[in-house]
């Protein structure tokens, strides 16, 4: 009688279960972690996209959205997920026709990424699974303290066009946990922010963090950053990689992020 009991009442948590549609890519890396594959109804227009989603592939499960409340609404889902700077129209339309949204901030810290990994989790109604994401986030971190130097080393993040992610950010919030500086500081860039070339030069920070190591300039963007200045003082050996993928969100793939910033800490020159 009581396995019967057990049985049922599996079984109704397993119908209740909410299904989502993300609109946003950082929730959707949250949902593909998070959730059963059934409670998946669709994933952002950006879901699929390798360079900024660290869980492409298995995006590809599930149907892609053009992130349009029409389309949204047709699939009645029980929650709809999207950050708070998702279009706001969207978010709008779908709260006026009675949608339930769940809105998530961009992060900027690792204890508002497990925050939010605890939020998402919650609501999927599997409170249980975040444990073992954050645990895997903490234990990364544990590792890549220990492959960081006692000097405080800076490290300059730099992206295409000269885009510098400055103190406000979590790429500086990686930084910081295993030890090492955001040099953005000594260019005045608090939230980020353009840096010329001649600025970078000057300001000799002991790395450059960049999303790719690719030597192929595709475009100009991608030319600032193997500007033939910046090789010379900083060729491979001065050049820690991280690519986008595992930082333009804050979930689970932090993670990843850690260990392969420490990877890279292990390579470099010091």
């Amino acid at each position: 009688m009581m396995l019967l009991v057990a049985s049922v009442a599996g079984a109704a948590s397993a119908a209740a279960a909410p299904k989502v549609v993300s609109i946003n890519a950082c929730t959707d890396q949250l949902l593909l972690t998070l959730a059963d594959p059934d409670q998946i109804l669709g994933l952002s227009p950006y879901a699929r996209d390798a360079d900024r989603s660290f869980l492409a592939a298995e995006a590809a499960r599930f149907p892609q959205l053009s992130g349009e409340a029409e389309e949204v609404l047709m699939l009645k889902p029980d929650i709809v997920v999207g950050g708070r700077y998702t279009k706001r129209a969207t978010r709008e339309l779908l709260k006026q026709m009675g949608q339930r949204v769940a809105e998530f901030d961009s992060v900027k810290t690792i204890d508002e990424a497990k925050a939010q990994i605890l939020q998402m989790a919650d609501l999927l109604g599997h409170p249980e699974r975040a444990g073992a994401a954050i645990a895997r986030i903490d234990a990364a971190v544990t590792r890549a303290k220990q492959a960081a130097s006692n000097t405080r080393l800076t490290v300059l993040p730099l992206a295409r066009r000269g885009w510098v992610s400055g103190r406000d950010s979590l790429i500086s919030a990686l930084l910081d946990t295993v030890g090492l500086g955001n040099a953005a500081s000594g260019l005045g860039l608090q939230r980020g922010g353009f840096a010329s070339l001649e600025a970078v030069v000057a300001l000799r920070p002991d790395f450059l963090l960049i999303s790719e190591d690719s030597d192929f300039a595709e475009d100009e963007g991608r030319a600032f950053v193997l500007h033939p200045a910046l090789q010379r003082f900083y060729p491979p050996s001065k050049r820690i990689t991280v690519p986008e993928r595992l930082t333009v969100c804050g979930g689970p793939m932090l993670a990843d992020a850690l260990d392969r910033l420490t990877e890279e800490l292990i390579r470099v020159e010091r």
